[in-house]
């Protein structure tokens, strides 16, 4: 597959093994929760007429978010299970529709990413710090954008030091045998959460400090149950400041709609709109 390495293809996390699980859990109520989202954030509450690239889709979920809300859709993935898991849901949903198109590919792929054309929305949530490549997958990103469209992305948070930490813990997953990565994912995750605890106890915030715990639903239909073991052991691993991407899209010519600017180890979610093209 072109985009990558074959070091970073044999280091890489299998996120779509992941997302095939996920799929065991999905229903109506998180589908809804994730077009929800779509409208939200993009501030439209139809995509009828519009064409939307899905970047790195993952179990499909805003694909079929994107094509409930009316989109001609396509959905690419470099993960083969990944390209299954939004098969599975085109299947089950909009079986035989041509307005969803599923290809696999990387993001890194600037030869397909210029065949697609340009699109109304570009969507890429979660996707490009796994690259390896991280700033080309942007630019490939920023280029599939049409005039005065938007450009939907979430990418990790510059902690400094402790990214960097989260760096090491991620490749440790993915060069431990298969059999020893649960029980590293269950290690990781309790110390991470005692370490939630204590410090929201210390701030006498005891609902942030418990709340997470007692439930698995997420923010966009997501499951924490799932995301923990992306979170752990999604790698390659790349994070950027907030100030920084801003910056580097505002001298793209993108004005900046939306924003959740995260301070801890999740991702900067930013909706951004290009200025009329003038080509």
């Amino acid at each position: 597959m072109k985009g990558e390495t074959t070091e970073t293809a044999e280091r890489r996390f299998e996120f779509g093994e992941n997302w095939a699980r996920f799929l065991s859990v999905l229903d109506d109520e998180r589908i809804d929760a994730a077009v929800q989202s779509l409208r939200d954030n993009l501030q439209a509450p139809t995509l009828e007429g519009m064409r939307f690239l899905d970047i790195g889709s993952g179990s499909g979920l805003f694909s079929l978010a994107a094509r409930r809300l009316g989109a001609e859709v396509v959905s690419f993935d470099y993960d083969v299970q990944s390209v299954e898991c939004t098969r599975e849901l085109r299947r089950r949903f909009f079986p035989g529709d041509s307005s969803w198109r599923i290809e696999q590919a990387s993001a890194l792929d600037g030869h397909f990413l210029e065949g697609l054309g340009r699109f109304d929305v570009v969507y890429s949530w979660g996707v490009l710090h796994h690259t390896g490549a991280m700033w080309l997958g942007i630019e490939n990103a920023i280029a599939r954008v049409a005039g005065e469209g938007k450009l939907y992305i979430a990418l990790y948070n510059d902690q400094g030091w402790k990214s960097h930490l989260w760096w090491f813990i991620k490749l440790i997953y993915n060069r431990l045998p298969s059999f020893l990565r649960p029980a590293y994912v269950f290690v990781a995750s309790a110390l991470t959460r005692i370490a939630v605890v204590i410090k929201y106890l210390m701030r006498l915030q005891p609902k942030k400090a418990f709340a997470p715990l007692l439930r698995d639903a997420r923010r966009r239909g997501m499951s924490a149950k799932f995301d923990r073991v992306d979170w752990i052991g999604g790698f390659p691993y790349e994070f950027v400041e907030f100030d920084t991407l801003s910056k580097y899209f505002l001298a793209r010519g993108f004005t900046l709609l939306r924003a959740n600017r995260n301070s801890s180890h999740g991702c900067h979610e930013m909706v951004l709109q290009r200025g009329k093209c003038v080509e």
